[in-house]
Formats: C-alpha cells, sequence, structure tokens
C-alpha cells in the first residue's frame, strides 16, 4: 500500500526590526485566523520575547535560552541571539519533531528582531530554506514602522533594508507598514499615503530631502539608493492597522496570493474567487463571506455584489 502524500502546511514568517509589532501582529492574525476557522499554531523563534500575549504551540526557548548564551560565552543581547539562531539551525530535527505533530495547522512564526538576521547572517534564511523541504509553504511578512514615512531620509533606509531583506530571505514576500492607527502622532507626511505604499517616483523624496541642510550633501548618494530600489521594482507595502479586521483581511488575502494557500483545499471557495486571485484582483473565500458582509460598508457591499453579477 503506497504511503499517504505528505500534508502540504501554510504559514508566515514574521519578520521585522525590533518594536516593529511582529508580536502584536501574531496575536491579531492568530485570532482573526481561527475567526475563519483555520486551526493556528503560533511559533516562537525568539529566544529574547518573554511575557508572550499568545497561546505558543512551540517555544524556541525550550531549546536554547538567550540569558544561558549570554552568560555562559559572555555575550551581548545581538552575539547571543545570533549564536541561539545557528544553535536552532544545527538543531532542526528538535524543530521538525515539534511542527510534525502539528501538520493541517497554519503556522506563524514569530522571528527575532535583528535586522542582521533578515540582510545578510544565513542562519534564519538556512531555516526557512530547510523547511520548505518539509513541504511548509511560507509567506516572509516583513513590518516597518509607519513612522519611517514622516521622515524621507528613513524611508530610503527603510527602502534598502526591505529590498535586501526580500533578496536574502528568498521566501515569497509581502511588506507592510505598521501601526497605521498612529502615524498622525508620528507627523505630516510630505506626500499621500499610496506615495508610500507604492513606492512611486522617488525624485520628488530626493527634491524634498534637498530642502534639507544636512541631506543636501549627500545628494549623489540618496540618488545611487533611490535607483538601486526603482531599478529592483520590488519593493511595495500594505498599510496594516492590527486593530482594524478590514485592515487584516486585506493583509491575509496579500499573504495566502504568494504562497498559494488561495489554491488548496483547506477552505471552500468560489470558481469566481479563484479566477480573481488568478488574475490579481481582489478576492475573498467563500467561508469569509459572513466576515466581509460584517465589516464592508453598505456601499461596498452593492459594488461587490455588482462586480459578482458581471
Amino acid at each position: 500500500m503506497a504511503a499517504a502524500a505528505p500534508l502540504t502546511t501554510f504559514g508566515q514568517a514574521v519578520i521585522g526590526p525590533p518594536g516593529s509589532g511582529k508580536t502584536t501582529y501574531c496575536l491579531g492574525m492568530s485570532e482573526f485566523l481561527r475567526a475563519l476557522g483555520r486551526r493556528v499554531a503560533v511559533v516562537n523563534l525568539d529566544p529574547a520575547n518573554e511575557g508572550l500575549p499568545y497561546e505558543c504551540a512551540v517555544d524556541v526557548s525550550e531549546l536554547v535560552g538567550l540569558g544561558d548564551v549570554m552568560d555562559a560565552l559572555r555575550l551581548g543581547p545581538n552575539g547571543g541571539l545570533l549564536y541561539c539562531m545557528e544553535y536552532l539551525e544545527a538543531n532542526l530535527d528538535w524543530l521538525r519533531a515539534k511542527l510534525d505533530p502539528l501538520r493541517g495547522h497554519y503556522f506563524l512564526f514569530d522571528c527575532p528582531g535583528q535586522v542582521e538576521l533578515c540582510t545578510h547572517h544565513g542562519a534564519l534564511r538556512n531555516i526557512f530554506s530547510q523547511m520548505t523541504h518539509w513541504d511548509l509553504r511560507l509567506t516572509a511578512v516583513h513590518l516597518v514602522d509607519s513612522h519611517y514615512c514622516t521622515d524621507p531620509g528613513k524611508f530610503i533606509s527603510v527602502l534598502c533594508t526591505s529590498l535586501a531583506t526580500m533578496l536574502h530571505v528568498e521566501l515569497p514576500h509581502v511588506n507592510l507598514l505598521s501601526k497605521m492607527d498612529l502615524i498622525e502622532h508620528y507627523g505630516k507626511l510630505a506626500f499621500n499615503l499610496d506615495y508610500y505604499t507604492e513606492v512611486l517616483d522617488l525624485s520628488y523624496l530626493l527634491d524634498h530631502l534637498a530642502s534639507d541642510p544636512f541631506f543636501r550633501h549627500y545628494r549623489q548618494l540618496n540618488e545611487k539608493l533611490v535607483q538601486l530600489v526603482e531599478d529592483y521594482s520590488l519593493v511595495s507595502f500594505i498599510p496594516l492597522n492590527v486593530q482594524d479586521k478590514d485592515s487584516i483581511q486585506r493583509v491575509l488575502q496579500a499573504v495566502d496570493k504568494a504562497n498559494g494557500y488561495c489554491f488548496g483545499v483547506q477552505e471552500q471557495r468560489s470558481l469566481e474567487a479563484m479566477m480573481s486571485a488568478a488574475v490579481g484582483a481582489d478576492f475573498h473565500f467563500s467561508s469569509t463571506l459572513g466576515l466581509q458582509e460584517k465589516y464592508l460598508a453598505p456601499s461596498e457591499q452593492s459594488a461587490e455584489q455588482e462586480a459578482m453579477q458581471l
């Protein structure tokens, strides 16, 4: 008798700099997914993450603790965390033994916040790569604090970091501007929000930087950095307010298209939904129609119904 084919499992690798809201995102997304009927397992891969607000199915601290590493090897927080990830990479059999009983769950991996792990250090990338061999299809969800939009110089840095992360991690990728509910407290934006999310003509950003006496001396450097981002033409962002279910739903749609979940058998979906996803339009799973009707405005509902009739 032939052995049963391994069950394809889907999930998100939640990455981003410290303080970008990764743990809060995992909490909000896990609650939203459970409301949709998905079985969710949140995996903490950050040994420095204490006081987790969500129910943790797997915790890397059971394998290696950051405090123990810092004390034993006399390392600082950054060096200790890099060692922890290298230790996890060398003990992937432990991780697989923890994940195998959870097959059929949708995984959320809460990852460490050290930027170098996602831009040039190989441990985390190798861990993700090995997971793909376990038939675990991941989307990298990269969170960036939206307050960087208020400073053109910092926004260019964010674009470069996001691009480097996309090229290094080597996973389907979704970039998020987190904490959008707080952006008004950070100051006035130089351009409208679409300019930052779609990463439109960055020459306007250079002109805005030229008005700053400090950045005026680095115009050529900024021009080259902007040219690099535009030449790759990969970076864009989705705004996220984790307290807004419509916002979380838009993020989930992008993630599910990126890792192929929308074409799986885990949820019932109509032919129209599948086709709309294939052409890049907004789509909705049939199992989420109740939530959509609850959170869409009446005008949006009528527009959606007309589109379905067409």
